[in-house]
């Protein structure tokens, strides 16, 4: 990666809340950026690969950001916080006052002003440099609930650019979304951009609702129409915005090739061999996040080795747990108790050599986590609250030579799509048992024809569909973008 050179402006920009790379930093002070292993990333690349554009983001730590550089095409735009703003705008409101309040309040979401300020801030941020790196006209692609203001913010500074912004988490029902104090400015700002990307119709349909409740807004179709307001803040012209369901997807003939690659395939031989070639494999990869139901998993497995229905060496379970937000109370405690559950279900159950449940709290490159979904029999995909759920499409894709059974909770955007999956309800917990068990004894020919289904729908939508989806919705939207910008103007 080198430092960029001098431009007027890029066609195509992405604003995420941080950068596709991470940096490291060697021994003797060198540093790498090294592609980030996250689902935003991962979906992006394949997109980002034959255009030349910009992606602003934060770089991962606080203090000074680095100067933009170039990694190949792509123009990497660092936006700095500070500690406190990583505290505030990221830890504070984002992943403590909103992901809870999205994700149907499973932990009660915590309400702090100076987090608000911070927030909104950051986001001014991000449209400023948003607004210096654009080239007159250009497409702006806003990612995620962490930059929900900034189309609004965006729009203020630069109304020449077509913005779209696409939510990678749930949208709350209005009962949820109306306890957030800044509810109204929220929507103000969702609604700067031309074109709204949702997960599900569902998180579509709760954002129109939010709209007409909050804002008095109309909605006909997936259209909401919003008169404005008399005030000068955030967002007050007048608004069409066209809000719908695009359904994110992956990368599936990379994955293919990848998990068919020879080193892969040895990979996959190693893993079995040092669980002690058991008949069955479960599995389970996730982040360690209280949305992705592993409490729930790991008490079903529980039970069904105190049942006597599975036991080690025959059938074991492989918890992938990456470790994330480890500097918020609420992950911090679900830490502490999934490996206390761990701890207690191996004391009981795990025998000198056999170990009933192996529970690996760390992060894996793309080619082991490919082999690890190979060696699954089965696939424990059971988040309580999921936008869409990757792994579950990357399981299906992975299992090239047609084996293995995907459980995969009815609470997952996945679950609108993969619907040959074994269905779970993970609140359940005896159902979630027999749904495990079916998938562990259903007749080999069945499974397959399943896996195949499911395969054949990875492959006819995938991460290029969802790109020109959402693009071509976006160069659709009700409202076109103004000629001219106020930079421009001032030239």
């Amino acid at each position: 990666m080198v430092p960029a050179s001098s431009s007027s402006g890029f066609d195509f920009v992405v604003a995420a809340n941080r950068l596709p790379v991470d940096r490291h930093v060697h021994p003797d002070g060198s540093v790498e950026w090294r592609t980030s292993p996250g689902g935003l990333v991962t979906a992006m690349e394949s997109v980002m690969q034959d255009r030349e554009a910009a992606w602003v983001g934060w770089a991962g730590f606080a203090g000074e950001a680095p100067e933009p550089f170039d990694d190949g095409a792509l123009r990497l735009c660092p936006v700095p916080l500070s500690t406190e703003e990583v505290a505030d705008y990221y830890e504070g409101f984002s992943n403590d006052t909103l992901w809870p309040i999205y994700h149907d309040v499973i932990v009660p979401p915590t309400f702090h002003r100076s987090w608000w300020h911070a927030y909104r801030r950051v986001n001014e941020r991000f449209a400023e440099a948003v607004a210096e790196v654009a080239a007159e006209g250009a497409t702006v692609w806003v990612h995620d609930y962490q930059l929900q203001l900034v189309p609004a913010l965006l729009r203020d500074r630069r109304p020449d650019l077509r913005i779209g912004w696409f939510n990678h988490i749930p949208f709350p029902p209005v009962e949820l979304f109306s306890q957030l104090p800044w509810r109204a400015a929220i929507l103000r700002g969702l609604l700067g951009a031309d074109f709204l990307g949702f997960q599900r119709a569902d998180d579509a349909r709760n954002f129109m609702r939010a709209c007409r409740s909050v804002l008095r807004a109309t909605a006909k179709g997936d259209v909401v129409t919003w008169a404005g307001a008399d005030d000068a803040q955030l967002g007050a012209a007048p608004r069409r915005v066209r809000a719908a369901a695009v359904p994110i997807s992956i990368d599936a003939q990379g994955l293919r090739e990848l998990a068919g690659s020879p080193e892969v395939q040895d990979r996959v031989t190693e893993i079995r061999a040092s669980l002690g070639n058991p008949k069955v494999v479960l599995l389970g990869v996730d982040r360690l996040d209280y949305t992705k139901g592993i409490r729930h998993r790991l008490r079903a497995i529980g039970e069904l080795l105190e049942d006597g229905e599975i036991a080690p060496p025959d059938v074991v379970f492989v918890q992938i747990a990456t470790p994330s937000r480890e500097r918020v109370e609420a992950y911090r405690l679900l830490r502490e108790e999934i490996e206390g559950t761990v701890g207690r279900i191996n004391g009981d159950f795990s025998h000198l050599g056999d170990t009933a449940v192996h529970y690996l709290h760390q992060s894996f490159g793309r080619e082991e986590i490919a082999a690890f979904f190979q060696v699954a029999d089965v696939m424990l995909v059971t988040p309580l609250r999921d936008g869409m759920n990757l792994v579950a499409k990357e399981y299906v894709t992975a299992r090239h030579d047609g084996g293995g059974a995907l459980v995969l909770s009815e609470f997952t955007g996945a679950a609108m799509e993969l619907r040959q999956a074994y269905m779970c309800n993970p609140h359940d917990i005896a159902g979630l048992k027999e749904t495990i068990l079916r998938a562990i004894r259903d007749n080999p020919a069945a499974k397959r024809r399943r896996m195949s289904a499911l395969r054949r729908r990875v492959h006819n939508h995938d991460v290029q569909t969802w790109a020109g989806e959402f693009l071509s919705a976006l160069a659709a939207a009700p409202d076109r973008p103004a000629k001219s910008s106020s930079r421009l103007q001032e030239s």
